[in-house]
């Protein structure tokens, strides 16, 4: 028997945490290829999600994916996040929560993947605000995250 992760475990734990104490949940996601988020709203190759009762519907925290439905500009989108890209969930108010090490050696991968995702939209001539973020900026050099890495 393969061991399984506790990554989707804390993040569920945190969540329920956050809403118990009336606090709003965020949920900071890498984005590539397999990231289904609007593209508009990345920024660095990152995006922050509310993931909050009161910001979602149909929230669904599996130990691979986190999928749901959320307003971006009043317009109803589907959310789509592999467990392996989430780098922090954490309370809006206060910061607490919990950051966590992303897998090594995907940045690469997640290019590529993000590359043939976006070469296939446009293709399908599919709206371009879907499009993943392959050509995000790096992270900035010197920007430090006020979250703690927990091993």
């Amino acid at each position: 028997m393969s061991e399984v992760s506790t990554k989707p475990y804390l993040i569920r734990a945190i969540h329920e945490w956050c809403v118990d104490q009336g606090l709003t949940p965020y949920l900071a996601v890498a984005v590539d290829g397999r990231t289904m988020v609007p593209r508009s709203f990345v920024q660095d190759g990152q995006i922050v999600l509310n993931i909050g009762p009161d910001a979602t519907q149909s929230l669904v925290m599996g130990n691979e994916l986190i999928a749901f439905q959320a307003r971006f500009g009043g317009v109803a989108q589907n959310i789509s996040v592999p467990v392996d890209n989430v780098s922090a969930i954490y309370a809006r108010e206060n910061g607490h929560g919990m950051a966590f090490e992303l897998a090594s050696g995907s940045e690469h991968e997640a290019g590529e993947e993000a590359a043939e995702f976006a070469a296939d939209a446009a293709d399908d001539g599919a709206d371009a605000s879907w499009v993943p973020a392959s050509s995000a900026e790096p992270a900035k050099a010197g920007l430090r995250s006020h979250l703690k890495l927990v091993k």
